[in-house]
């Protein structure tokens, strides 16, 4: 099991340095400013700035404490060799064409095994690669994770699928009988109570797969290894959200004013 304190310890320190050092952009917007005040709209400006770097700041911490009790090793921005096969990058081209087109369904073993079948034939090439969110190795299975946000465009979304096919080609280079999963995580499910139904992910992943599209309590409850642990992850954000609330409501009343 998790522990609490360990988590509400990183919300607390990642939420203060971010207040600590957050300074609103200059923006002139008359209108929502006299209307709305100047706290809300520096409230908004906050929570919008939150949100994009609130994968790296917040839930790749946690998601590494979490994880530090049921994997054998752990890492965060994973950086991969970058290192492949001629033949492995001709392959995942292929394999990246046809799902654009619609000629073949999203199939992680076999796409896996495919990159697998070239992974030393050809010349040896090199490309930088983006890193991996998160690494994870257990019982000799390497897990390669890229955490996304719970709506990723179609565009942004086929990139992300050449990436980590390029992470298995260069995994399989240095070990080509290596056991390797690469799959997305999505922190939650802006969809809740219904399931998670992205359009921009079909065609590129196996959306029933859970081991590929891993939907908030699916990702969380991975990380600790099966447990069921989600509902005490959002009781310790919001514990958490309670013991800073007078906190966080004394640093946006410097924005008070209509000007």
């Amino acid at each position: 099991m998790f522990s609490k304190a360990a988590i509400e310890a990183i919300l607390e320190s990642s939420l203060r340095q971010k207040m600590q050092s957050y300074n609103p952009e200059p923006s002139h917007m008359p209108f929502h400013t006299r209307l709305l005040g100047r706290d809300r709209m520096a409230l908004f400006s906050f929570i919008h700035s939150l949100n994009t770097n609130f994968g790296t700041a917040i839930f790749e911490k946690v998601a590494e404490q979490i994880a530090l009790g049921a994997f054998d090793e752990v890492s965060l921005q994973y950086k991969l060799s970058g290192v492949l096969s001629q033949d492995a990058q001709s392959e995942i081209t292929r394999i990246m064409n046809d799902l654009s087109a619609g000629t073949r369904d999203p199939n992680h073993e076999i796409e896996i095994e495919q990159i697998r079948k070239h992974s030393r034939s050809g010349r040896r090439i090199e490309k930088r690669m983006r890193k991996a969110d998160i690494f994870l190795i257990k019982e000799e299975t390497l897990y390669l994770i890229d955490i996304k946000t719970a709506k990723p465009n179609l565009a942004g979304f086929e990139k992300y699928k050449q990436d980590m096919l390029e992470w298995a080609g260069t995994i399989l280079y240095s070990n080509p009988d290596a056991d390797v999963r690469i799959a997305i995580a999505i922190p939650y499910n802006p969809y809740e109570p219904n399931p998670y139904r992205r359009w921009t992910l079909r065609g590129m992943l196996e959306i029933e797969d859970q081991s590929q599209l891993m939907v908030g309590a699916e990702f969380w409850n991975f990380l600790a290894g099966g447990e069921d642990i989600y509902e005490d992850l959002l009781e310790c954000f919001e514990s958490v959200g309670y013991r800073l609330r007078h906190e966080i409501d004394d640093y946006f009343k410097r924005f008070a004013g209509s000007g």
